[in-house]
């Protein structure tokens, strides 16, 4: 038997887990009951309807980040890489760090014809993307401070705040209304800053206070690392729990907790450096400890290596990520999970040029564990990851079913959370209209065909 399904051995012992805490927890929280009244532009009940319900998007956000949109070396890849993001997610993570959006200082590069720049496409041609395609945007990382410009490194801590202001009063004005997940901190797990900034004490409230005022209704989250996130103590001692907690008593406002999901270990010594992170009753224990702080979270930032395009190789990156999503979407504070990088080979590239990247095609000059972590080999052709989260998302947690209405134009469904297509077949003719099925909307209501 291949070495390497022992990584499998966690989820597998836990088996029972899964078939009773895991389904029911999805069946009790991603799904609800719901009574429609069907009736026609006059009022009139549509009694006796055939209707046809279809669930077309989920409420729950699942993505990837989009940060090799036009990027890639042929016009075929990058048409294969928007056909299978839009195919398979409903969220995207946006490129916003900050040396990269704003390398000279006065100067950002917003627009969509703004320069090109590896793995960093302007933030306005993602947003067209995404608007196209009904896909959520994501803002990452407002304050990642490790990747501030270079512009202020010698400066004074009061002109970095001056210019991080600054930074948030125009980001509001553009993106404010079309971006509503705002990471504003990122990874504080760094012994050293590349600013003075950086070891001020009121760095984190003082970035989520300030981000505040420019976005308001905004939704704002707070991220870390892999380690800080799953490895740490299983109480509020925990460093990033600490940190988070100290923040919010301060008067900072978090309103969910991010957990990177990083599997950046070789494979020699995946199976001893993943032995508590595959260990499904240790990821719900943490889940469970975060929620008590704030009930809500997301898995931001997810990468799970194949380390080859061996067939054993991939089968065992699908079954991981299938128990993964599992467990993840079953927690009732989960809301999103992020994978990181769609396709293999463009994930961290020393010397980024298209010939680099063909050069390291095949090889691990760039590490295993980088180059083989997506969902999409480098051809764009998907492996066995793909299609088996593409089978949890569109067959397994989706809901499409045929129902009649009664003589007062009811009819009532169990179904997962999100936007549904309604279907009516009366008197020869075929009429449609759109629902929201949401945890946040009435259980009864009355819908106009």
């Amino acid at each position: 038997m291949y070495e390497r399904y022992e990584v499998l051995n966690s989820f597998l012992e836990n088996q029972d887990f899964y078939e009773k805490a895991i389904d029911e927890n999805i069946k009790k929280y991603r799904c609800g009951t719901r009574k429609v009244r069907l009736v026609d532009k006059g009022g009139k009940p549509l009694s006796g309807a055939k209707v046809l319900v279809t669930q077309k998007s989920h409420q729950f956000r699942f993505g990837a980040n989009l940060f090799m949109l036009d990027e890639l070396e042929t016009d075929k890849k990058n048409k294969d890489y928007k056909d299978y993001f839009c195919r398979l997610f409903n969220m995207a993570t946006l490129p916003f760090y900050w040396n990269d959006c704003e390398p000279e200082r006065g100067k950002p590069r917003y627009d969509k014809d703004s320069p090109k720049w590896y793995r960093r496409p302007p933030v306005d041609l993602c947003l067209e993307f995404c608007e196209e395609n009904g896909i959520e945007p994501r803002e990452h990382a407002l304050a990642y401070e490790r990747l501030f410009p270079s512009w202020l490194k010698d400066v004074p801590v009061s002109e970095i705040k001056e210019a991080f202001e600054k930074r948030c009063q125009e980001l509001s004005r553009r993106y404010a209304h079309r971006i509503n997940t705002i990471e504003v901190t990122n990874e504080m797990n760094w012994h050293e800053g590349t600013t003075a900034f950086y070891n001020e004490p009121d760095y984190i409230e003082w970035c989520f206070k300030t981000t505040e005022k420019y976005f308001p209704s905004n939704q704002l989250v707070i991220n870390e690392a892999t380690e800080e996130a799953w490895l740490d103590v299983l109480r509020p001692t925990a460093k990033y729990y600490a940190y988070t907690e100290a923040a919010i008593l301060k008067g900072a406002r978090v309103d969910a907790i991010g957990l990177q999901f990083h599997m950046f270990y070789t494979k020699e010594d995946e199976a001893q450096r993943t032995r508590h992170l595959y260990d499904p009753i240790s990821l719900y224990r943490h889940m469970d400890l975060y929620s008590r702080l704030v009930n809500k979270l997301q898995i931001t930032e997810v990468t799970v290596p194949a380390y080859s395009y061996n067939s054993d190789d991939e089968e065992i990156q699908a079954r991981l990520l299938t128990y993964l999503y599992k467990l993840w979407f079953s927690h009732p504070a989960c809301e999103q999970i992020i994978y990181w990088n769609l396709v293999d080979g463009y994930a961290y590239v020393p010397d980024p040029t298209p010939e680099k990247i063909r050069r390291t095609q095949g090889n691990m000059s760039v590490g295993e564990n980088y180059y083989y972590g997506g969902l999409l080999r480098f051809d764009l052709t998907p492996k066995p990851a793909y299609y088996a989260l593409e089978n949890l998302i569109k067959n397994e947690w989706h809901t499409c079913l045929e129902l009649c209405t009664d003589k007062d134009g009811w009819l009532e469904f169990n179904g997962f959370w999100g936007t549904y297509e309604v279907e009516v077949v009366q008197d020869g003719k075929t009429l449609t209209a759109e629902l929201s099925h949401s945890s946040n909307v009435e259980e009864s209501s009355t819908l106009i065909i």
